[in-house]
């Protein structure tokens, strides 16, 4: 009997240590070499790192191993990081910076998509930042850094710091430092500082290029006109795009993507289009052949209410029923007993048009009967309070100081506003996840049109670019959008 008990009392405490005293979730790493890349005999033929065009002090590799040693897969989210940043393990190199950087091994090639681009690897001065990597069991990865001195040469560097938090199990879980089991065979050093040179010496010949900025830099001035939902997003990439590459200045004037649409279709016809560039939430109209879209973002939309109404749900039905004015008063869906009023976008505005199209059913909404949003104006039949807005922010504005308005915008715009509760349709947020799978139906693409194929050199297909594959794509992800070539269902960005 004592047998058998201490036989299910023992595991039973070893179970407890493993997965709840030593955490489920576990992340180490072993610098498995950390040695200079000097030459040791001195020969009449220079070092592979003194042949670079600006040779380095004191150069160092550094091989590291990142494996999952705990007992459970480690996912995205386990990485306990800001959502919106991708990097999920940072290295820091105390007085080292990092030259070059290469991710040399993986035992599970589902991993390599973490490392592509937009995956989150950089490097940024003595810190190498790695992505959000899922990992099974037992699964690692290796990553070779080629480092120089940042404050003359040592005769011994501190070692590499590794900074991460991974979570579960009941104490949380941690990175450590693993002991590694084994040395690096000589040939596999020979090839990897082979392999660094090359890596140091693209590098060298990057920063010395067009004075560090990057490859697709373009010059000249671009005028940006639209959607005014847009608007936030397109002024903060041309800011960080301006960051990049001094040479490029914006102007805008973004009064609504009908409006952009007509003024560039215009300008091509008069043939004054070189220079600009209009965003439109959805497509052209068909008598503008002149205009090429380009897909740029899987654009959410959100219907916003006072929060005085006391809804937070409304089924598709309902909100049609609302818009034809058969519902007057929010008690009537479970809300307040407040008078409805309805705040809408100009006609021509894409954010309209997205909500008709998608929301209403392709119905126009009807006309409006009030300029003050609060009392129909005199001579106006009864029914809902109805007025229009030129801009998402103003839409937004009226919504939160009138008691029981409903509006529409752009998701990021609305997000954060202390006054407004944002409408679940038929039960479902306003996600990708939701929209991208066909549940959430209040959803836009967001294109980017010139009149006409831009040069290749310009500024206008240099900043799409940027949008669409480089820092503007993050950008676009800070405002809970998703750049189209992200998506589970691509297909659903282009135009049909």
């Amino acid at each position: 009997m004592a047998l058998a008990t201490l036989g299910v009392v023992v595991p039973g405490i070893a179970a407890f240590y493993e997965f709840v005293v030593k955490g489920r979730k576990r992340l180490g790493y072993r610098v498995q070499m950390d040695t200079t890349a000097t030459n040791v005999v001195e020969t009449d033929d220079p070092g592979v790192f003194d042949q670079l065009r600006e040779p380095l002090v004191d150069p160092t590799l550094v091989l590291l191993r990142i494996e999952n040693n705990g007992q459970t897969h480690i996912d995205e989210d386990d990485y306990a990081v800001l959502h919106d940043k991708k990097a999920g393990v940072t290295i820091t190199f105390p007085d080292r910076k990092v030259v070059g950087m290469v991710v040399t091994e993986l035992s599970d090639d589902g991993m390599r998509s973490s490392f592509e681009d937009g995956g989150g690897l950089a490097v940024k001065g003595s810190r190498i930042l790695l992505p959000k990597v899922p990992m099974n069991r037992g699964a690692h990865y290796k990553v070779l850094a080629a480092l120089d001195t940042m404050n003359g040469k040592m005769d011994q560097y501190p070692p590499p710091k590794v900074a991460c938090t991974i979570k579960g199990g009941v104490t949380g879980g941690k990175i450590q430092e693993t002991r590694s089991r084994t040395g690096t065979p000589k040939r596999v050093i020979a090839l990897i500082v082979f392999l660094v040179a090359i890596v140091v010496a693209q590098l060298v010949v990057f920063t010395q290029s067009n004075n560090g900025a990057p490859l697709d830099c373009a010059s000249g001035h671009l005028n940006v006109t639209g959607s005014t939902a847009f608007a936030p997003i397109a002024r903060e990439a041309a800011k960080s795009y301006q960051d990049l590459c001094p040479d490029a200045t914006f102007g805008f004037d973004m009064r609504g993507s009908g409006e952009g649409l007509q003024f560039l279709d215009q300008a091509g016809r008069d043939g004054k289009a070189d220079g600009q560039l209009t965003f439109s939430d959805g497509e052209k109209p068909d008598d503008m052949p002149g205009l090429l879209p380009r897909p740029i973002a899987f654009f959410l939309f959100t219907l916003v209410v006072n929060k005085d109404s006391g809804v937070a749900d409304l089924t598709g039905d309902q909100i049609e029923r609302i818009y034809q004015g058969k519902i007057t008063n929010w008690r009537a869906v479970g809300g307040n007993d407040l008078a409805i009023r309805l705040i809408s976008r100009n006609p021509g505005s894409g954010t309209r048009n997205a909500f008709q199209r998608r929301v209403l059913g392709g119905v126009r909404e009807p006309g409006t009967n009030s300029d003050d949003c609060r009392n129909r104006d005199p001579g106006s039949p009864p029914g809902v309070v109805r007025c229009a807005r030129d801009s998402t922010d103003a839409v937004l504005r009226t919504v939160e100081s009138t008691p029981g308005a409903m509006g529409y915008s752009e998701l990021g715009a609305a997000t954060g506003r202390a006054g407004l509760t944002a409408i679940r349709i038929d039960g479902h947020p306003a996600t990708v996840d939701e929209a991208d799978h066909g549940a959430y139906p209040f959803w836009e693409t967001e294109f980017g049109y010139t009149a006409g194929e831009p040069a290749a050199n310009s500024l206008a297909a240099s900043f799409l670019r940027y949008l669409t594959n480089q820092v503007g794509a993050d950008i676009i992800r800070s405002y809970g959008d998703r750049p189209c070539a992200e998506l589970a269902n691509p297909q659903l960005c282009r135009p049909t």
